[in-house]
């Protein structure tokens, strides 16, 4: 799955709503009907490819035209990190300027903000790419494959509708009320309804319930290829879901959520004993703790998000301290350091605290200087040995980007079990912490008691193990201090010291043009 299958291009880019067609100028850059695609079991793989790195790619081939035209001119997963965590503490944004990201940064946002845009059509684009996949892997359309590839594709099928899933996940967490399609409505004219937050919920829920407990299943972890959706990455997305539902639905579901990862954890994964090795350019070697991640490669799957943005984007461009081969780097772009409300709950001895600091303040006095907040080191594209893995100023790094690891999974059980869940107790969160920090300090040192297990430990250890990897946002509102005055940060709503913003920027505004498109949505507050 690292490799980008060229000749999977679908004629599913133009089944958006009129408004992702019309109004944004989004179009196929082929012309390609269905019946040419789906005629062999290998063309579903490549299309399922197309899905996947859909995730990590701008477009079909390596330096042309984006399959979608959008404001910034960036992949999803760029888009992603960007709303999830620029404008939390945990990251101070260089060029917020140029490249549109003050209003991010602010919490100032409005309906037409062009990376909230980006992110809404990006999520819209690659559901119609699951909608067209699975109008097209229906019993009647496989029926005249064999016995063996009806069963294949029947597996693919399952691995598209996670991944559907997945993008409602992302669209309800980030626009709460949003429209709905699936493979069973019209292509063309047809306008979506609005779903509650509610729906999407119940939907997702029905869809991950069924591939782990249904007929149509996903493979178990010790079957599942990499890069590709296995029960683990289910279990993992419904624990998420469930410790965020107070959030989405108003209504706890940590017993759920203890349940759901428990399941994951029965996948067999364990942790991988070397923190930063979860982070380079050999990150796909490390599938006993990553669940599911992004899978990019220099050659084949060239991406200027995913993990080129981590590893070059937390390289200055203006030290003369720090040196980008150090990193794997031809050279640093610049882009973001660490405010220092997030690096100040690293101990000094945390091994997950990875920052250069040289040269560098702690506090961020001022957005557009790069001497002020640490570096995040986190992120290299080197390989295990030392060496670059590629040329990251002609095609990027090699560096996979993890969505879900076990580390996270036990946090989270750690967290309902605080919260009040049932099907847990406060010993095994205990020992899963431990777990968690004897990697972190080398010893048991800085391990905890049940008694320190209190929601705001979780608030502050998720921090420590999972900062930059696109959980910041979602956990400071799950815990009421995004918005609030709970929790400051620097320039937090484009104030020096940090100051509370209006709650309604807990969540994103649906764009102004979809709403000019599709008169069954409309934004709350804004």
């Amino acid at each position: 799955m690292k490799r980008i299958l060229y000749t999977a291009l679908i004629c599913c880019t133009a089944v958006l709503t009129p408004s992702c067609v019309d109004d944004l100028n989004q179009y196929p850059h082929t012309e390609t009907t269905s019946e040419s695609i789906y005629h062999t079991p290998e063309s579903y793989f490549q299309v399922l490819a197309k899905i996947y790195t859909s995730m990590v790619t701008n477009g079909q081939e390596k330096n042309g035209s984006a399959d979608l035209s959008t404001n910034n001119g960036q992949d999803y997963s760029r888009c992603f990190f960007n709303l999830q965590e620029v404008c939390t503490d945990e990251v101070a944004y260089t060029w917020l300027s140029g490249e549109n990201l003050t209003d991010i940064n602010n919490l100032s946002w409005d309906a037409n903000d062009s990376w909230v845009s980006d992110m809404y059509y990006r999520i819209y684009y690659n559901i119609a790419l699951c909608n067209e996949f699975l109008r097209n892997a229906t019993e009647e359309s496989i029926a005249s494959f064999s016995a063996e590839d009806q069963n294949t594709i029947r597996q693919y099928r399952a691995e598209a509708r996670f991944l559907r899933a997945l993008f409602y996940y992302h669209a309800m967490d980030f626009f709460r009320n949003i429209p709905f399609v699936t493979e069973n409505d019209p292509v063309g004219s047809y306008i979506p309804p609005r779903y509650t937050a509610q729906q999407i919920f119940d939907f997702i829920e029905d869809e991950l319930t069924d591939l782990t407990e249904g007929s149509n299943l996903l493979l178990d972890r010790a079957d599942c290829p990499y890069g590709r959706a296995s029960k683990g990455a289910a279990y993992t997305l419904l624990a998420k879901m469930y410790l965020n539902a107070e959030v989405y639905i108003n209504e706890a579901k940590y017993t759920e959520c203890i349940t759901a990862c428990n399941n994951a954890i029965a996948q067999g994964y364990s942790l991988e004993t070397d923190y930063s090795k979860l982070f380079n350019a050999d990150n796909h070697l490390r599938t006993n703790e990553i669940i599911f991640t992004l899978p990019i490669d220099a050659t084949t799957t060239v991406s200027w998000g995913a993990g080129t943005y981590m590893v070059c984007g937390a390289i200055s461009n203006t030290s003369t301290a720090q040196q980008p081969a150090d990193y794997g780097a031809a050279n640093g772009w610049g882009n973001m350091r660490i405010r220092q409300t997030a690096s100040e709950v690293f101990d000094p001895d945390d091994r997950r605290g990875m920052f250069f600091k040289e040269g560098q303040t702690q506090e961020v006095t001022a957005m557009d200087d790069q001497s002020t907040g640490w570096l995040v080191t986190k992120w290299t594209n080197l390989t295990d040995d030392g060496q670059s893995a590629s040329n990251t100023a002609e095609n990027g790094a090699n560096t996979d980007y993890p969505l879900f690891r076990l580390a996270d999974v036990y946090l989270m059980y750690g967290e309902a079990v605080a919260r009040g869940g049932q099907g847990g107790n406060a010993t095994t969160a205990m020992g899963y912490v431990n777990e968690l920090r004897e990697r972190a300090f080398g010893n048991t040192s800085e391990n905890v008691t049940e008694a320190d297990l209190n929601t705001d430990f979780y608030l502050d250890e998720r921090c420590r193990e999972l900062y930059w990897e696109s959980t910041r946002r979602t956990d400071l509102i799950r815990f009421n201090r995004f918005t609030t005055a709970d929790k400051l940060w620097e320039w937090k709503g484009g104030s020096s010291s940090g100051t509370s913003v209006d709650s309604k920027f807990n969540i994103y505004p649906i764009p102004s043009t979809e709403l000019t498109a599709n008169p069954n949505l409309y934004n709350e507050n804004y």
